[in-house]
């Protein structure tokens, strides 16, 4: 099953030949279309890293945890001294 990931790993090499190669065909000399066409793939590539980013669910069930623990020991009013911290 394809997923956003796969997408945008297609999208990049595509949008950087097909599309500095439309650019091409439109008129565009080949130093004047690639650079756009790396821009096109770049924002792709900051769009699947910044907007839209990796999340792990690891680490999301990992911070859950953390956060359930401090809560129940700060409900008890003391810390043992095994008790995780959380350095974040």
């Amino acid at each position: 099953m394809t997923e956003y990931y796969d997408y945008v790993l297609g999208l990049i090499p595509l949008a950087l030949f097909g599309l500095s190669g439309g650019l091409i065909e439109l008129g565009l000399t080949l130093p004047q279309a690639v650079p756009l066409a790396a821009g096109v793939a770049a924002g792709i590539v900051g769009h699947a890293l910044f907007i839209n980013g990796p999340v792990s669910a690891a680490l999301e069930t990992q911070s859950d945890r953390s956060q359930s623990r401090s809560a129940e020991s700060a409900s008890a009013g003391h810390r043992s001294d095994n008790a995780a911290i959380n350095a974040d």
